[in-house]
């Protein structure tokens, strides 16, 4: 369980690179594109007094999943040493990733509700871009990961 939950880190390591640089979504505006990532997202809703959105956006995109990949990578990476291991700070921290990782779905919620609610066809529209996928990716095989690690691991490792 540890190699396939490192494989699966590593994996979504590597997405992170296309979530964050490729476009997240195509806005159409009266036939003017605006393709916006992650992080012109969030300058713009900054710079439109939307402070608090833009905080939780930030949050939830980009925060939270390279949290989670530190925290599973600590996680693994102690698991490998020789010394013993905290195996209650390591458990907890394990629950916190395994939580927190549901929410990191907000984006792709918040782009879903935009296309379904703002596509008006030929004089606005708004299509996800590659970054969502991209960013899809790292949330899924962030999950995966995190599931794939049996805990029993720590504890196992604990006991020698």
């Amino acid at each position: 369980s540890l190699a396939w939950s490192w494989g699966l880190l590593a994996l979504a390591t590597f997405m992170l690179l296309p979530a964050n640089l490729l476009p997240i979504t195509h806005f159409y505006n009266k036939g003017l594109l605006q393709s916006d990532t992650i992080f012109s997202g969030i300058l713009m809703l900054y710079r439109s007094k939307m402070s608090g959105i833009a905080t939780i956006v930030l949050t939830a995109s980009i925060l939270v999943p390279v949290g989670k990949i530190i925290g599973l990578a600590w996680i693994c990476w102690q698991l490998q040493r020789a010394k013993p291991v905290r195996r209650k700070r390591q458990l907890l921290m394990y629950r916190v990733i395994d939580f927190i990782g549901r929410w990191s779905m907000l984006d792709l919620f918040v782009i879903s509700l935009m296309v379904a609610l703002v596509d008006r066809g030929v004089l606005l529209s708004v299509r996800a871009g590659p970054g969502a996928t991209a960013f899809a990716g790292v949330v899924v095989l962030t999950m995966m990961s995190a599931r794939m690690l049996d805990t029993r691991l720590l504890w196992d490792k604990a006991a020698r």
